[in-house]
């Protein structure tokens, strides 16, 4: 008779920028799984914007806003685990989301060569959120030598892989977007998904993370290493207090994705228009773009601007600048 494993389970969460890591998590959070979930946020940026667009829970979100969960951050990871774990009692589940640019690999690394961490905590699978439209874009890039391709190693590293998105594409865009991820991933598991919705049962305590396997990818998989991120790719943070004319930013983003589209990996926000009651929120992906209504602003919350923007050839000023032009003198 086999032991039973006491350990909290963990489900680490990746995807390139903009797959629908966020709408997972929010789904997880939302559903009626009588689990108590510790969450823990990782961006990319100067500016945290997931915790606001991350639905209020009686779950802890824990935000890691100076770099990727795998680089700078790895030590922050280790203490803010030690942290929960001396408040175990609170919850039953971890779930981390990483950054659109994080290497999942030394983020599970985490669960194997620290020793605190590893009897305590089990690492049950990577679910690796895929946007079936914009895929091969990002993972057949060419990259400088020594630069890793984010969007190859977070499918390598995948125990269950999210199609997400899967009503923007047709039936054969679909079956060579699964086809391109078996010929990374053979082994992973592959569901296809709209709004990243999915059986949780597929996800959580799901048993999936195999250390054979990822020693087989990657036979240096716990020595520790450097990854190189593409220092191309840059955020920028706009953040202003003021009311906005809605047709106005409407105008600005939609010039925005005409003008920079290609540039743009992702771009999120949360918007203060003038004379509503409702935060607007809105996100991006290249040239794709959703806003909408969102909750009352509570009574209590600072009514302010915050957009972050993730790319290539991003000026700073100009942002900022076409943005404020849309505030309401």
């Amino acid at each position: 008779m086999t032991e039973t494993d006491t350990r909290v389970p963990v489900t680490v969460v990746t995807g390139f920028l903009g797959s629908g890591k966020t709408t997972l998590v929010n789904y997880i959070l939302s559903a009626n799984h009588g689990k108590r979930i510790a969450v823990i946020e990782n961006e990319f940026g100067e500016i945290g914007i997931d915790d606001a667009l991350v639905i209020d829970a009686e779950e802890e979100i824990f935000e890691m806003n100076n770099g990727c969960i795998c680089c700078t951050v790895r030590g922050d990871l280790i203490r803010i685990l030690g942290t929960l774990m001396k408040r175990k009692d609170k919850f039953d589940y971890i779930l981390v989301e990483t950054t659109g640019l994080a290497d999942p690999a030394p983020v599970a690394q985490t669960f194997f060569v620290d020793e605190e961490v590893r009897t305590q905590l089990r690492l049950d699978a990577i679910v690796t959120v895929v946007d079936a439209k914009h895929l091969a874009l990002h993972l057949f890039e060419e990259k400088e030598e020594g630069i890793e391709n984010e969007a190859l190693e977070q499918l390598a590293f995948a125990d269950r892989v999210l199609v997400n998105k899967i009503d923007l594409v047709s039936e054969d865009e679909l079956l060579l977007v699964e086809k391109q991820i078996r010929s990374i991933n053979a082994g992973a598991s592959i569901v296809r998904t709209q709004m990243s919705k999915v059986d949780l049962d597929w996800v959580l305590n799901a048993h999936a993370f195999e250390l054979s396997r990822v020693l087989e990818v990657d036979p240096q998989f716990l020595e520790e290493s450097e990854h190189m991120h593409d220092q191309s790719i840059t955020s920028v943070g706009v953040e202003a207090d003021g009311a906005v004319d809605l047709e106005k930013i409407n105008d600005w983003l939609g010039w925005l994705l005409r003008e920079k589209g290609t540039d743009i990996f992702r771009m999120k926000g949360i918007i203060n228009v003038a004379n509503s009651d409702n935060r607007f929120v809105f996100q991006g992906v290249h040239m794709l773009f959703d806003g909408q209504p969102d909750r009352a602003w509570k009574s209590d919350e600072i009514r302010c601007n915050k957009m972050i923007f993730i790319g290539r050839n991003l000026d700073r000023e100009e942002l900022n600048s076409r943005f404020r032009a849309c505030l309401v003198k």
